[in-house]
């Protein structure tokens, strides 16, 4: 029940958004590559890793660097919670900027996920917290100290089976994820972005797979009248280890 309540609450933000009619709408394409390290250390515990970076499509040049890293524990089967670390390089977010300015931000998360696996479709809802400290900056040089915010994250992520064979599978991965700004420094933003995604998954074995799929992301910006619209092309890798006296 509380999954449904949350669900449509999410759900209907960004329409609501929509709705208002923004002032003005930047459009833009980029590419993102990104690697996942998945370190299985035993049935309870893991750690996550990644770095993504994203660039933009015309002209090729850099927009975001993301790396994280969080450990997780399975409280029960489909039930897991995780706490870790996101730091950030952002590029200015016109690529036609002369500008060079790189700002850092370091963003302590947590998430708990829930799991069902209802046969070939397996579902998953993620409710993430963030606290983003971002340097300050004056738009050309970075000036002491950060601002902060509170960032809460839903996703639910469907997975289908299209085909196995031995270690080989290939997957459908679709998404709708919503992000929600709160704190004493977010005026007009309160909603941040959402997030549509669909893409195919390949597994060559159990330790490794590829994912390609294209995401629409809509993003509100400070002033709450404009708009980041972007058309994102995601190429990711999946590496598992696992640290026991079996190999997956």
């Amino acid at each position: 029940m509380l999954n449904r309540y949350l669900l449509l609450l999410f759900g209907l933000l960004p329409f609501g958004v929509l709705a208002q009619s923004p002032r003005n709408v930047t459009h833009q394409n980029l590419q993102w590559v990104r690697y996942n390290n998945q370190l299985t250390i035993n049935e309870k515990w893991a750690v996550h890793s990644e770095v993504d970076n994203r660039m933009f499509l015309s002209p090729f040049k850099e927009h975001h660097l993301v790396t994280r890293s969080n450990v997780r524990y399975s409280l029960s089967k489909g039930v897991e919670i995780g706490a870790g670390i996101t730091y950030a390089l952002q590029h200015p977010q016109d690529p036609n900027s002369a500008s060079d300015l790189v700002v850092p931000e370091l963003r302590p998360q947590q998430d708990l996920t829930l799991k069902q696996d209802l046969g070939k479709l397996k579902l998953n809802h993620r409710y993430q917290l963030e606290e983003r400290f971002i340097r300050k900056s004056t738009g050309d040089e970075l000036e002491p100290g950060y601002r902060f915010n509170f960032r809460a994250r839903y996703r639910l992520q469907l997975e289908v089976s299209l085909w196995k064979g031995g270690e080989k599978e290939l997957k459908a991965i679709a998404f709708d994820e919503v992000m929600l700004n709160f704190g004493k420094q977010v005026q007009q933003n309160v909603f941040d972005q959402n997030r549509i995604y669909g893409g195919l998954r390949w597994s060559t074995s159990p330790r490794l797979a590829m994912e390609l799929g294209y995401m629409k992301w809509y993003q509100q910006r400070p002033n709450g009248t404009d708009f980041y619209n972007r058309n994102i092309y995601r190429l990711s890798i999946f590496h598992k280890l696992k640290l026991s006296k079996h190999d997956l």
